[in-house]
């Protein structure tokens, strides 16, 4: 018998994979937690399918994610990154994840690690929501994150990160995951 799983997953394996392995599950690795900030900060305007299907190329651009080598790209690497076609292009999305990387090590330093800032705004409990866009916690977080420097991290991409890191717990009540 098939699984049921939430209405966004698609028959697409690389979702079904994602929604069954990743989407949800509580993450504490920091590199982890950079990885899908800059994921879904990229996904801005766009649907996280195409984000996964780019994920791959994601990983080899930005060196797996090592958030030092990302703080530390210069304009010749932000060129080499506009001109890459197997990831989004957008210059100001390049820019904020260089910046993001850099407020993120600011962060680790003052609180040990992002695991310990992320995890503290729920004393490190997760949240069982009805799945909404936004909400008082991912409001909270984007007014911090932005007060901090970062950019692309509005409420509804904190809300979606929020998901993903398994923070928030949004499976629907009929999906097995639930």
């Amino acid at each position: 018998m098939k699984k049921k799983r939430c209405n966004w997953v698609t028959d697409e394996e690389i979702y079904i994979k994602y929604h069954d392995d990743e989407w949800g599950i509580p993450t504490h690795d920091d590199r982890e937690l950079f990885e899908m900030l800059v994921l879904e900060s990229f996904q801005a305007g766009l649907s996280w399918i195409t984000i996964l299907k780019k994920r791959k190329s994601f990983k080899k651009a930005f060196d797996n994610f090592d958030v030092e080598k990302v703080a530390d790209y210069d304009e010749n690497k932000v060129g080499e990154l506009s001109e890459n076609k197997n990831i989004i292009r957008h210059k100001g999305k390049i820019n904020s994840a260089i910046n993001n990387a850099k407020v993120f090590i600011k962060i680790q330093k003052e609180f040990g690690s992002f695991d310990e800032y992320i995890w503290s705004f729920t004393d490190r409990k997760i949240i069982k929501a009805e799945y909404l866009t936004e909400s008082e916690l991912s409001n909270k977080i984007s007014k911090d994150l932005k007060k901090r420097g970062m950019k692309f991290v509005g409420p509804t991409i904190i809300y979606s990160y929020l998901e993903s890191i398994g923070i928030i717990d949004n499976h629907q009540k009929d999906c097995f995951k639930y």
